[in-house]
Parts: C-alpha cells; structure tokens; sequence
C-alpha cells in the first residue's frame, strides 16, 4: 500500500514529523518498507504561459517563445517541444534553476537566438515518464507561482506492506485509522453526503450468487462531459499511489479505492444489454479483459454480466466489451461486496493481479458499498458533470457479515501481555478502533466492526491492545514453564543419529524445494505421476517431488559445475506420491554421491567413489538399527539406475529404499560428470530398530577356518552366507569373505572365494571332531545348494 503524506495528514495529522510517524506504523504491525520523496529535487521551476510563439529563424525543430513568468517582463525562451503553443501554461525553469540530475539552468543562445530559461515536460521534472512535449498545465495555474508550492511537492510516499490479515489497512481511511489511535487524535474523514437523484433512470440488477455476492449497488449517471482531463490534484494523488490517470472516470474509482479501500467499476451503459446479472460463469464462457487479454471462463468463477454475456469478473477486472471510453457519455457505476471465499485465487488461475483483487481476497467492509457509491458519484459531477440516478442496492441479508461479538477478560490480558493494562486504556483502544465495547462481569464484551476480518477471538482483541500499547513499553520477563522429557524409546532411532552418522562419513545435509522441474521428475522417477502444482512459482518447479533424488541431482550439478571434485550431499524430507486418488506423503532419507572416493593424498591411490562405497554408507544406515542382517539386497530394475550396479533393499518383504549407480544415458542427459551413484531410504522402517540385549561373552577360545571355493557368477554373497550359517549349527559366530579371485584356473562364468568361519562354544572348548563336522556340513550344503565346490 503506497499513499502520500500529504493526503494521510488531511485525513489525520498528529504533531509527530514523517520518520516518527513512519516508525509507529511500523511499531504498530503496518511495516514500512520505505519513505521516499514524492517528487525528485528541482528548484526554481514556476508556472509560466506562453505569450507568443514563432518560429526560429535558423533552426526547423525550434520555437521562440516569449513566456510570462510572473516578472516585470517576459523572458525569451528556445523550446523545441512539438506541443507549444501561445496561451499555454507549463511548468518553466528560470535562469538559476536547477533539475533533477543536478542540471543547472543558464543564459545561452541558441542557434543564435537567446534563451533564459527551460520550457519542461513532466519526465525532465522526474514526475511522469512522458516526455513526448510540454507538460500542459490547467489554465487556472497561477502564473509565477513556484510549481513545488502550488503542487505541494515537498511531501512523501510512505509505502507500508501489510500482512495479509490487515485488509482493513489498504486504504488511506484504514492507515488514517491506526494513526489516530496510536496517537490518540481525531480522524476527520470527507464529508460523504448523500447526492440527490435528478434523473429517474436506473438500470435492473440481479443476484443468481447471494452467497458470494450479498451486496451489489449501482448508479446511473448520464450526460458526462466528454474530452475533460481530470484535475490535477487528482492525478497527483494517484501518482503518488503508484497509479496512473488513464480518464475522469476511471480516476475516480481508483481515487475512491484509495481512498476508501472499496473497489469500484465503471460500465459504459450504452453497452450493456438486459440488466445486471452476479452469477457464476458457465463452463468456457468467454470474455476479453480490459487489459486485452482473451479467456475462457472456469466454473467457479463469479462474473459480473447482462443479458448477453460475462462483462467482467467480479472483484478482479472489467471487460473490455462494456469498458468506458473517451466517448462515454453514460455511465453505471458498480460498488459491490464480494466474499473473500469467492475471489480468493481466481487471479491468480487466470494469471492477473489487480489492485481490486488484492483487496477483495483480503476482505472489504460490506457496509462500505454506499458510501464509496455516494462518494465517487460526488467526485463525477464536480469533475465532469452529469445527472445521476438513485442508487440501486440488492442485498441477501442471510449472508452479509455482521460483525462478532468477543468476550474479553482483564485477567486474560494480564496474563497475554505479561503487564496490567489499565481499563480505561482499554476500552479507549477498542473504541478507537471502531468497536462498541460493553461492560462485563470479568473484563468487556466487545462487538467487533465489519472491516475487521482478522479480529474473531478474545487473543486478537489483547494482540490489538498490545500492540496499540506499544510492544516497546512491554515489560520483559524470561517465560517459565514445566519441561516436559519427552519419551526416547531404545526401539527408535532418531533422525539425528541417522544425520550424525552421514555426516561423520564425509556428507553434507542439503535442503531443497518440495517441488521440482517436471522434465527432471520424469527422468529420475518415470513410473510415477507427480502432483503438479496450481499455480508454480516458476515452469521449473511446477509439480510435487515424488523422491528426494531431483533436489539432490539438482544440487549435484551446482557443485560440479564449480569445480568441486568430491561431492557427498544427503537429505531428509518429505516425498509425495499419488496412490488412488489421495497424495501419500511419506518421510525419506537419500544421498548422492560423485567424483573422489577420497580427498587426494600420498598414502591413497586415486580413484573415484564406486557401488561398494555408496552401499558401505548405506549399511552404516542400516547397522543403527542392530539388525543389520535383517536387511536383504535385491536386483533392481528402477528404470534411472544402471541395470548391472542397482539394487532394492528390502528388509523382511518390506521394500526400504533403492540404491544403485545413474544410468549413464541419465547421466548423459543431465550433463553429469560421473559416476553418480544415488541411494534413498524409507525413514519409517530404519527407525525400528532391535532392542539391545546383553549376551554373556565366552571365555573359551575361538577357532577359525578357511575355505576357498568355486562358484557360479550368479551366486551372491547373501546366499552364500545364508547356506554357510543355516549349515554350520550354533557353535559359528562369524562368516566373512576376504578374497574374489576370477582368471586362469578358474571356469568361464565361476569365480572363487575366500571365506574364514569362527566358531566359538560360549561353555567350552570346542574339540576338533566338533569343527570338522561342521566344516562338512557347511560344504555338503554348498555343494547342494549353490554348485560349489572346494578350490584344488
């Protein structure tokens, strides 16, 4: 919201200079986000009129003007605007002047000809980007008078930015308001009299959509004048608000926006067809905006139409079939409340942004409809004339807000604040604010006024006394409270253990977007279809991540493309997975790794980070839970991993994650540098973990054997040592592989390994008759089961 001073001090001026006021509105809950001058630094620019114009005698493009500048004589001034004319006033800079920019205005010649002075467009006066000619001012311009005077100039632009719940503050009325309040001085509003009627014409409203749409007013006004420029002050205003004048009747619904916080439109008359219509808009209905803009119409957008067709949406824009022009002579003006509910979002869908949306999502006083009504039909006629109609006003009472009724207790707000607040305080606050208050048995009872959307409970009454109060001048205490230990069951693994554990391997926790580039989600994790996102902030982050791996790539790709040689990223949140109609959330952890499986160094032979790397850190993971081998590894066939080096993790028949090396065409496309090895994890079965248990350590020694044998390829490591510890009895206590070896002496599609077996009784010594016929066991069952055989 950006408004002038100026106007904010006709409405309300406290004896306090524009830094205070600014630092108490932003003390207050109305953030200001800058105080900037109104208008650039000029000095010595008065109003002059051109007395006679002729041409130049040495130039085509130049003029020589002799300009009455409110001294004894007229000065001679070369202008080379297009637009100068005798009898013209415009804003002239004399000999000494000097223009934004630091320019200085001195005697010269011009092609010969002398000129003391500067004829000025609005841009060379930083107040308009128009700098096609002159700045043609009204003919009532004081001649000689300093333009920043008579413009006031020497005022400020306060721009607050407001919370979303403070929609009664978008309005020099609502900023008028708080500032009364916070210093405790009258606010003097306008006088808004009702205008009579001196025409008997009306024109036939309708509402098909009472509950979006319970208030609707409208007034004819015919016979305004055509080719008539709103005033200056009005345009002034409206720049200073950050608007532009487009024409008087146009101005005047934004002035009274401004003003009032009441959005406001303006049809042509002669173009509308039947009546009045609030509905809903039929499935494709079209419409073209005021803006150009062409668009098909959804279902539950409420629109603004006649007999014919949509002529606008409601509370957003206008459209440009019923638009007023130049040409108008007839207008209805439109002053309408619209639930929050029923235009919050349909900007946005439709892409658009209005000053009239932003506050009919926020909410707009449904007792304001009138008096805006009353106000911008007075601002028409002393602009451009004409004759209005009675007000016409439709209205479903069964939904038109009315304001709550809130108790409010003394010893709440003690209690809230931390401080006593005295009563009188109080109820003065709450009345400022517009509310009625009452007496009651424990505090007040407070009926609350229909602008404020945001006050529904006895907390946002005690927020508004608070901060009136001044946050400041509260006293400050340190907070007491019973801490409560929260239960850490040994059966659970915090999330900070599985973090810690990460992190002491070399990896770093990334944070990335809940929200991802399609194109990416699709390369990444094809077999799924993401939730795409309404309205995205970007094309690239427009649908739900349905894994942790896009952000991690994603982030991957940053560090490579500077150079980093080692990159080990991990990440916990959430993913989100559609599953028959409902958006399953479910928490992950997952990692990437790439390039140096170490930071270079003399004791290490260079290399780059491998599967046996990435599933090491991944086993780290699964030992938290004290179970490690209750995990199994399973081919996968995940269509972004590399069929050869991919494999699902499953613990029991539950599927826990994936983990496995980027398929190089992925890699290929993503322009990675690889390898690029990825894993993520299901949150909700790692953190089940096995309650410990002490188990009584033998003091009889242990006894090992080594075995060599010849297997198939297609053997795995977990089947071995599944058959080994089914077949070796109680006694074993550990299995481990310590050599591969394939190549000469070994069969095409067999390869050997090298595996030592310890077997330990925990109450005696086991005899050698005992570890042979385990040993025998152990063989004849690899023999069996998985074609194995001793190495020779």
């Amino acid at each position: 919201m950006r408004l002038s001073e100026q106007w904010l001090r006709e409405w309300v001026n406290p004896p306090v200079a524009t830094p205070a006021l600014a630092e108490q509105l932003t003390m207050a809950g109305l953030e200001v986000d800058a105080v900037e001058p109104a208008a650039p630094a000029f000095s010595g620019v008065v109003v002059g009129e051109v007395l006679e114009v002729r041409p130049h005698p040495n130039a085509d493009k130049l003029r020589v003007c002799q300009v009455d500048v409110g001294g004894e004589a007229p000065v001679g001034i070369v202008c080379g605007a297009p637009n100068v004319r005798t009898g013209m006033r415009a804003p002239t800079a004399v000999v000494g002047a000097e223009l934004p920019g630091g320019f200085r205005i001195k005697k010269a010649k011009l092609r010969g000809e002398p000129s003391a002075g500067m004829l000025c467009s609005a841009a060379e006066l930083g107040l308009n980007e128009d700098a096609s000619g002159l700045w043609d001012l009204p003919a009532d311009a004081p001649v000689g008078k300093d333009l920043r005077a008579w413009l006031g100039l020497d005022d400020h632009c306060i721009e607050v930015d407001l919370t979303p719940n403070r929609g009664d503050c978008l309005s020099v009325a609502g900023v008028a308001r708080e500032v009364g309040v916070l210093n405790r001085v009258p606010v003097t509003p306008p006088a808004l009299e009702p205008v009579a009627a001196t025409c008997p014409d009306t024109f036939p409203v309708a509402i098909e959509a009472g509950s979006q749409c319970p208030r609707y007013t409208g007034r004819v006004i015919r016979n305004i004048r055509t080719g008539v420029s709103s005033p200056l002050w009005l345009q002034e205003r409206l720049r200073r608000s950050g608007l532009r004048s487009i024409s008087p009747v146009v101005d005047v619904t934004n002035y009274v926006l401004l003003e009032l916080g009441q959005p406001m439109h303006a049809f042509d008359l002669d173009r509308l067809r039947g009546g009045i219509v609030v509905r809903m808009a039929r499935p494709g209905e079209p419409i073209t905006l005021l803006d150009g803009q062409a668009l098909e119409l959804e279902p539950e957008t409420l629109v603004i139409a006649d007999g014919d067709h949509a002529q606008a949406i409601a509370g957003v824009m206008g459209g440009e079939g019923s638009g007023v022009e130049a040409e108008t002579v007839n207008v209805f003006l439109e002053s309408a409340y619209f639930e929050p509910v029923a235009t919050a979002g349909r900007a946005r869908r439709y892409g658009l942004h209005t000053d009239s949306s932003h506050r009919f999502e926020r909410g707009v006083d449904p007792q304001l409809q009138a008096r805006a009504l009353e106000r911008a039909t007075r601002l028409l006629l002393d602009i451009v004339g004409g004759e209005p109609g009675p007000v016409v006003e439709v209205r479903d009472d069964a939904h038109l807000p009315a304001g709550c009724e809130v108790s409010l207790r003394r010893e709440r707000i003690t209690r809230v604040l931390g401080t006593t607040i005295a009563d009188a305080e109080v109820s003065d606050t709450l009345e400022r604010l517009g509310m009625r208050v009452g007496a009651a048995a424990a505090g007040w009872t407070v009926k609350v006024p229909t602008y404020r959307f945001d006050v529904e409970r006895e907390v946002d009454l005690i927020e508004e006394i608070g901060r009136i109060h001044g946050y400041a001048r509260l006293p400050v205490r340190r907070p007491t409270g019973e801490l409560l230990m929260p239960e850490l069951p040994e059966t659970r693994i915090e999330l900070e253990r599985m973090q810690g554990e990460l992190t002491a391997r070399g990896y770093q926790e990334a944070v990335t977007y809940s929200f991802v580039d399609p194109k990416l989600q699709a390369v990444l994790d094809p077999g799924r279809e993401p939730l795409a996102l309404a309205n995205p902030i970007s094309a690239d982050l427009a649908v739900m991540r349905t894994s942790l791996w896009p952000g991690l790539i994603q982030a991957l790709r940053y560090n490579q493309n500077r150079q980093e040689p080692m990159v080990r990223l991990f990440e916990t949140g959430l993913r989100f997975v559609p599953v028959d109609g409902e958006l399953k959330q479910e928490r992950m952890i997952g990692g990437v790794a790439a390039g140096l499986s170490a930071p270079e160094q003399w004791s290490l032979p260079r290399r780059k980070v491998d599967f046996f790397d990435l599933k090491a850190d991944v086993e780290a993971l699964l030992a938290l839970t004290g179970e490690p081998e209750a995990f199994r590894y399973v081919r996968s066939t995940h269509p972004a991993l590399h069929p050869g080096q991919a494999a699902e993790i499953l613990r029991g028949d539950e599927v826990v994650g994936q983990v496995g090396l980027l398929h190089p065409a992925v890699e290929r496309d993503l322009d990675l540098d690889g390898p690029v090895y990825l894993f993520e994890l299901r949150l909700a079965v790692l953190e089940r973990a096995r309650l410990p248990a002490f188990r009584e350590l033998s003091r009889f020694p242990a006894v090992r054997r080594d075995l060599a044998l010849v297997l198939d390829e297609t053997v795995s490591a977990e089947q071995l040592v599944a058959c080994i510890r089914a077949a070796a009895g109680e006694s074993q206590e550990e299995v481990r592989i310590f050599d591969v070896y394939r190549g000469e002496g070994i069969d095409p599609g067999r390869k050997s390994l090298a595996i030592s077996l310890t077997f330990r009784d925990p109450s005696r010594t086991l005899n050698e008759a005992e570890i042979n016929e385990a040993l025998k066991r152990v063989v004849n069952a690899l023999q069996t089961e998985l074609n194995a055989s001793l190495r020779e």
